[in-house]
């Protein structure tokens, strides 16, 4: 498979990287001087693109490629990744599920800690010797506060269920009622943020689902209410989020993704009641191992003309 061109939009993991050289001709998006030069010359060599949720292929890096047959996805979300033209073009795409689900949700229940705890900001607190100078402030209790996640699918799941062992009621919202799941469904985002104290955004991120967290819905969520989202930025409308922390309208936020990565809005920066980390959901070296093996086993299955491993259909 040597003579097969790869085209690696992002450098996303060292191992995925060696590994594909190994296998393929492999050519680096962000190693290119001159893009379109480069696409004059080799554009009809490079059959695959492996991208991630920084750059995918969207429509014009599709048409750059005339021999493009498949897009293999380092991650499990494809917002980056133009399906309906891809489809169009009879281009195959797969994507990483079910292998970062567990890091995912480990880290959903690390925010979730870290910000009713202040564990960030207890951190600093004796990191600076205040400590000496008198007892750090209450915070608030994770055990047993209502939970509300948007998007119960594989992630949101494994969230729900780390949830009850702290005996936190589960409630959710998404596209459809799961009936054969045992946690309450809320027609409504609204409706769900006004019945949990912790909402916790896990779905993927569609036309729909883009600020699906807006105005209304911090309100509902309310002063007592806290934010957590490992989905992707853009289902929270920043803007409304940095006033509503500000003015104290929610208690507080985990953060594990922005709307323009990597850049956070300035005013996130300052505030104690904020955790801010950087999209690092799935990013243990286990999982970024097993994502990296799954991306060539769909390249390899697809030029040996064997069944997909994760397709998306």
């Amino acid at each position: 498979m040597e003579a097969i061109g790869v085209l690696m939009t992002y450098p996303m993991s060292s191992y995925l990287e060696q590994e594909l050289d190994k296998r393929f001709n492999l050519f680096r998006l962000w190693n290119l001087p001159q893009e379109n030069d480069f696409f004059r010359k080799n554009s009809g060599s490079i059959r695959a693109v492996v991208g991630n949720t920084s750059i995918g292929a969207d429509r014009k890096l599709i048409d750059s490629l005339p021999a493009l047959e498949i897009v293999s996805s380092f991650s499990v979300g494809l917002d980056k990744v133009d399906l309906g033209y891809c489809k169009e073009k009879g281009i195959r795409v797969t994507n990483t599920p079910d292998v970062l689900t567990e890091d995912v949700a480990d880290l959903a229940i690390g925010l979730i800690l870290a910000t009713l705890r202040g564990v960030c900001e207890c951190d600093r607190y004796v990191r600076a010797g205040l400590w000496k100078k008198g007892d750090f402030k209450l915070t608030t209790k994770f055990s047993g506060k209502n939970v509300g996640i948007i998007g119960l699918g594989r992630i949101g799941t494994a969230i729900a269920k780390r949830a009850e062992a702290f005996n936190c009621p589960v409630s959710y919202y998404s596209r459809s009622q799961k009936p054969e799941l045992k946690y309450k469904y809320f027609p409504s985002v609204v409706k769900l943020a006004s019945n949990c104290e912790i909402l916790v955004v896990a779905c993927a991120l569609t036309k729909e689902t883009r600020h699906i967290i807006n105005r209304q819905v911090i309100d509902a969520l309310g002063p007592k209410g806290f934010l957590i989202n490992i989905g992707r930025g853009a289902h929270i409308d920043e803007p409304e989020l940095v006033s509503a922390l500000v003015e104290g309208r929610i208690a507080g936020a985990g953060l594990d993704v922005y709307e323009n990565e990597p850049h956070v809005p300035e005013e996130l920066l300052t505030l104690d009641n904020v955790v801010l980390v950087p999209h690092v959901g799935s990013d243990t070296v286990e999982t970024v191992k097993a994502m990296a093996d799954l991306v060539i086993g769909n390249l390899e299955a697809y030029f040996s003309k064997k069944p997909l491993l994760t397709p998306v259909e």
